[in-house]
């Protein structure tokens, strides 16, 4: 299976591309940790910083973006109890 030089650059444009998003999101990482925010603040700008990246290596380079929607399903309810067991130390 051979593929043409013009889909092979397309694909190394998208990873390049979400390389440099990946580097920006973990300079705002650090630069966030200078705001001297309240602690809960923190852990939740930190969070969700960190759901972007991981979303943007399992979409990309893990090639979730291209699976089916049974994949998704499943990554979906992970997330679901990912965020529940999270959440679950708060609800006390």
């Amino acid at each position: 299976m051979s593929h043409s030089e013009a889909e092979i650059r397309k694909h190394v444009r998208v990873y390049i591309t979400v390389f440099i998003a990946l580097a920006v999101l973990t300079i705002a990482t650090v630069l966030a940790s200078y705001f001297h925010l309240p602690l809960k603040q923190a852990i939740t700008l930190a969070l969700f910083i960190a759901s972007i990246k991981a979303t943007l290596v399992a979409a990309y380079f893990m090639h979730l973006i291209s699976e089916n929607k049974v994949i998704h399903s499943i990554l979906l309810l992970t997330g679901f109890f990912f965020l529940l067991l999270l959440l679950l130390p708060a609800m006390r």
